[in-house]
């Protein structure tokens, strides 16, 4: 197994949104990265090692009275260094090259012309498309520095300093619509840095349960089990690691899919045996939620009580200090900037920001620092089957979060049956697996219709699915509308209480995945 500590890239964050998104290119690399806040000490780095050092974008101006800045000391580490827009501009400004507002800002698609093709743009043609995203640019490069890219707009699109390791792209490689963007990443990663390439999922499993061990020691640990494929796969994980010392709790809040407690309790229940407690807590949360249509509210308050549920349950077990969650990379980076940067909140996750400020338990979260298809490709190497692994992601608030306005036991089970229809469709029709997530969604709404020459005023529903590899950015699914006229017919027929279905054709960003 290699040592992750030495083949790791580190990214300083300044606070662009698709920071996280360098991490998960790179990880496709074959090459374990992380993120630190820009101000992360230069002992830190010293201490973490990695083999290079990626600067983010942000949305500040490096000339600016309070912009941020790293300790420039990190430029005298003798180690790669690839400065993304903001990163490039920091690093033209350290060196004493100029940097000022551009004469055109840039925001979208640009064509990229490639004077090198050598080392970082190997590979790389002339006249790919890049993404853009910035309103100052580089005047003056500094002394030593070379360009060896430029586009209409960009005469210094992308520059080195070959004998110092320094690279920088005003352009952002790691977002989709950079053609080949994830070349350029592969090209710094491997060949600049000269890292291995090989992180898999099998030494991810052996490190973490290694980790997991010595956490634990001769504790118990209890774990919050939904049945989707992140609380499995964490549960596995920590099974391996210290076998019927995990007590498995699956709690029942009212909120899940239509008949998906007693299918839950049904297969883990057999799997893990005396193992596994299901909680029946369907009246106490949605009680909790009673009156309450702020977002941001349900997630805390159901944060709140799956922790108060989860330590009575410890209390009934010997020696248990731990909680298990299935915490992934995405749930942090929304909730909270994810290493104490300057990044913005997008919204509390239940399990991150919902979390309330006391607890009883310690928490381990070992697939927190991994997408969802790295949790996937994780799970598959602990052998787990494929019908868990490929489930569509359901956010732990449940359909709380997808029944806009008040919740209440009538509008649960109006949703439960819409939503359990659309699924059935996906999957008769074949684009369940085609598809990263779909689902229902109960608006607020009523609308007029007309149903057996009577008059109706009913609720309205929308369905949504989307494409993705990460959950980071998502594009809406071109379901056929044979498809959806089907699934909007019977929802309609059969679900009494909708005469409505439309369908959301939003991509994230701007929107997100779930509407709440």
């Amino acid at each position: 197994m290699p040592d992750l500590q030495n083949d790791l890239i580190l990214i300083l964050d300044f606070g662009s949104q698709y920071t996280q998104l360098i991490t998960r290119k790179v990880r496709e690399t074959g090459v374990y990265s992380e993120i630190k806040p820009w101000f992360t000490s230069l002992e830190e780095i010293k201490k973490i090692n990695p083999k290079g050092l990626i600067l983010s974008g942000g949305p500040d101006s490096v000339y600016a009275v309070d912009a941020p800045h790293p300790d420039p000391g990190i430029f005298e580490l003798h180690m790669p260094i690839l400065g993304i827009c903001y990163g490039l501009q920091l690093m033209v400004q350290h060196f004493d090259g100029s940097v000022q507002p551009a004469s055109q800002r840039e925001y979208g698609r640009a064509v990229l012309q490639v004077l090198d093709d050598s080392d970082i743009f190997a590979g790389v043609s002339s006249g790919s498309q890049v993404w853009m995203s910035h309103g100052d640019s580089v005047s003056q490069l500094p002394v030593g520095f070379t360009t060896f890219a430029c586009t209409g707009n960009a005469p210094h699109v992308a520059i080195a300093h070959r004998e110092k390791h320094l690279y920088g792209l005003q352009f952002h490689p790691e977002v989709v619509h950079t053609e080949q963007g994830s070349e350029v990443l592969r090209n710094f990663a491997l060949n600049i840095c000269h890292c291995k390439g090989d992180w898999t999922a099998e030494n991810f499993i052996e490190k973490s349960v290694a980790d997991i061990r010595e956490k634990a020691g001769d504790e118990h640990v209890l774990c919050a089990l939904s049945g989707g494929v992140d609380s499995v796969v964490a549960a596995a994980l920590v099974f391996k690691a210290i076998g019927k010392k995990l007590h498995c709790v699956f709690v029942d809040t009212g909120l899940l899919r239509r008949n998906e407690a007693e299918e839950v309790s049904c297969r883990f229940g057999n799997f893990f045996g005396t193992g596994f407690t299901a909680v029946d807590a369907a009246d106490r949360f949605v009680g909790k939620l009673n009156g309450i249509a702020d977002p941001e509210k349900k997630r805390k308050i159901i944060g709140e009580e799956f922790i108060r549920v989860f330590e009575e349950q410890a209390r009934k077990l010997p020696q248990v200090q731990f909680l298990v969650q299935g915490t992934l990379y995405p749930d942090v980076i929304e909730s909270v900037s994810p290493t104490g940067g300057p990044s913005v909140t997008i919204k509390s996750h239940h399990n991150v920001g919902g979390l309330p400020g006391k607890m009883h338990l310690r928490l381990i979260e070992p697939l927190r620092d991994l997408f969802k298809d790295e949790v996937r490709q994780v799970g598959k190497a602990l052998g787990l089957p494929a019908e868990i692994i490929g489930r569509h992601p359901f956010p732990g608030p449940g359909l709380a979060v997808r029944i806009l306005g008040e919740i209440t036991p009538e509008r649960v089970a109006i949703l439960q049956k819409a939503d359990a229809i659309y699924i059935e469709e996906l999957r008769r029709s074949g684009w369940y697996d085609k598809i990263w997530q779909a689902f229902a969604i109960l608006l607020p709404v009523h609308t007029v219709g007309v149903m057996g020459d009577m008059r109706t005023y009913e609720n309205a529903v929308a369905i949504r699915a989307v494409t993705s590899t990460d959950g980071m950015t998502a594009d809406w699914g071109k379901l056929p509308y044979d498809l959806l006229g089907r699934i909007s017919t019977r929802i309609i027929n059969e679900v009494k209480g909708i005469n409505r279905v439309v369908y959301d054709i939003s991509s994230k960003p701007p929107a997100t995945i779930e509407w709440e």
